[in-house]
C-alpha cells in the first residue's frame, strides 16, 4: 500500500476524480482518500510515480 500526500483535495468530487483516475489504469486498485489529512492511499500494481502522475493530471499537487 502506497501513501501520497496530495494538496488541493476538498470534496467528494476530488475523491471521485482521484479514485477514477487510478482505477482507470488499474481496475483492481483499492483507493482510500483522507480529505482531512490530504492523503491518498492506494493498493495497486501501478508504480508510485505513475499513480502520482495520474493524480497530477487531475489537477492536484502531489508532494515529493
Amino acid at each position: 500500500m502506497m501513501e501520497l500526500k496530495v494538496e488541493g483535495m476538498s470534496c467528494g468530487h476530488c475523491v471521485r476524480a482521484v479514485t477514477e483516475a487510478i482505477r482507470g489504469e488499474d481496475p483492481e486498485a483499492v483507493v482510500q482518500v483522507d480529505l482531512a489529512a490530504g492523503l491518498v492511499r492506494a493498493e495497486t500494481s501501478l508504480p508510485r510515480d505513475r499513480v502520482a502522475a495520474l493524480i497530477a493530471e487531475e489537477g492536484y499537487k502531489v508532494a515529493a
